[in-house]
């Protein structure tokens, strides 16, 4: 890491913090806390100006590239940076036909082009990439409940990692195999974590401190002319793999195909070549109904179908839980308080929050294998498949 990159970085994780934080005691201490206009503005200032000083020096280095690593994360800090601008609305895209911080969207377009990223700061900035100091995580502000947020969100991303790598080495060895009822408990096993860790995230984290001080954090904003969602907490591959390996999504699907177009470049290029790995795959559900009228009655086909079963009915009670209580709690609920002119802005991915719940509400059905007949849910093979079980 250069220089300059070390100070930016030196500077996002103590006066960057810190002044976000001040920012945000402002908010919480308004009879309106959603309401951020004309609301420390000599703070606003500061933190504006103080991250160009630091950008400005990157512009004009060229070459910020040593390595994936290094690059990526330097792309990070620029894009929480950007986003705290949004927080605060000292930009806004819905008021702008491009970004009015020219120093940072040269620098993010720079280094996102030449990685295959977006730019701007995803999952794996605050993730599984997200480097700790001295014991302490990148984050927006001092808050408990952002560092609590992150921490059982990065938790969750890895259960979902050990899940799919179990998966991934089925593939290779067929669902006959002997060795395939164990990998299916790791990845249940995987599965089971999740739905704990995700428990004690709901019940810990305060709503109202999520809603005001933390989501804001994670709005669409621009870089140059282009605007760009949100990051999103499924910004990974490994979720997808499992969708499509394990069956329950299609890759040739238009709607969900095109969910995997729009996620593509907000994941890392290790995981973009993951998630076209497995889109080039036979599901595991295919094989198992493949091979049913053949083999239904042999005892491996019992036991191996039995455990895919259960790792799949443990997948779409992990989606039924996301949808059901953070969704529903974190963003539906204290959403109904908002004055309706500050509605449109309130969603990560964009599109106004009817339009985003159904379509978590799809992709939820659609990893149940709901018995819904609008959607290309794969409730009729799983049936089938239940009814073999002797």
């Amino acid at each position: 890491m250069s220089a300059n990159a070390e100070k930016f970085d030196a500077w996002i994780r103590d006066d960057f913090v810190a002044m976000n934080s001040e920012l945000e005691a402002l908010y919480w201490a308004q009879d309106d806390r959603a309401a951020v206009e004309g609301v420390g503005e000599a703070i606003k200032k500061d933190l504006l100006e103080s991250g160009r000083a630091l950008i400005a020096p990157l512009v004009a280095e060229g070459n910020t590239d040593e390595g994936f690593d290094r690059a990526f994360d330097l792309l990070g800090n620029l894009g929480l940076y950007m986003a705290a601008l949004r927080r605060h609305e000292l930009t806004n895209p819905a008021q702008e036909e491009k970004s009015p911080h020219r120093e940072a969207s040269a620098l993010g377009m720079h280094i996102a082009a030449s990685l295959g990223v977006v730019p701007r700061f995803s999952t794996g900035h605050l993730a599984m990439l997200n480097r700790a100091v001295d014991g302490k995580q990148k984050t927006f502000t001092d808050l408990q409940d952002e560092d609590l947020f992150i921490t059982y969100n990065t938790i969750g991303i890895f259960g979902y990692k050990r899940a799919a790598e179990a998966i991934r080495r089925i593939l290779p060895l067929g669902v006959s195999h002997p060795v395939a009822a164990v990998l299916f408990k790791d990845a249940a096993d995987a599965l089971r974590s999740i739905l704990a860790s995700n428990k004690t995230l709901f019940e810990k984290l305060d709503v109202d401190r999520f809603f005001y001080c933390v989501r804001p954090y994670y709005k669409p904003y621009r870089v140059g002319r282009h605007e760009y969602r949100g990051a999103n907490a499924g910004d990974f591959s490994e979720i997808n793999e499992l969708d499509l390996l394990l069956g329950v999504c299609k890759a040739n699907d238009p709607y969900y195909s095109q969910l995997l177009v729009d996620k593509m470049l907000f994941m890392t290029p290790d995981d973009q070549a993951n998630l076209r790995n497995a889109m080039r795959r036979v599901s595991l559900l295919d094989e198992f109904l493949g091979c049913a009228d053949a083999y239904a009655d042999r005892s491996w086909f019992q036991k191996n179908l039995t455990a895919f079963l259960s790792v799949c009915e443990l997948f779409g009670a992990v989606g039924a839980q996301h949808h059901d209580a953070l969704v529903a709690k974190f963003i539906s609920a204290p959403s109904t308080d908002l004055d309706q002119s500050r509605l449109a802005q309130v969603t990560a991915s964009g599109p106004p929050l009817p339009v985003l719940l159904n379509a978590l509400e799809i992709l939820r059905d659609l990893r149940l294998a709901a018995d819904r007949q609008d959607i290309n849910s794969r409730y009729q093979d799983f049936s089938r498949l239940r009814s073999l079980i002797g």
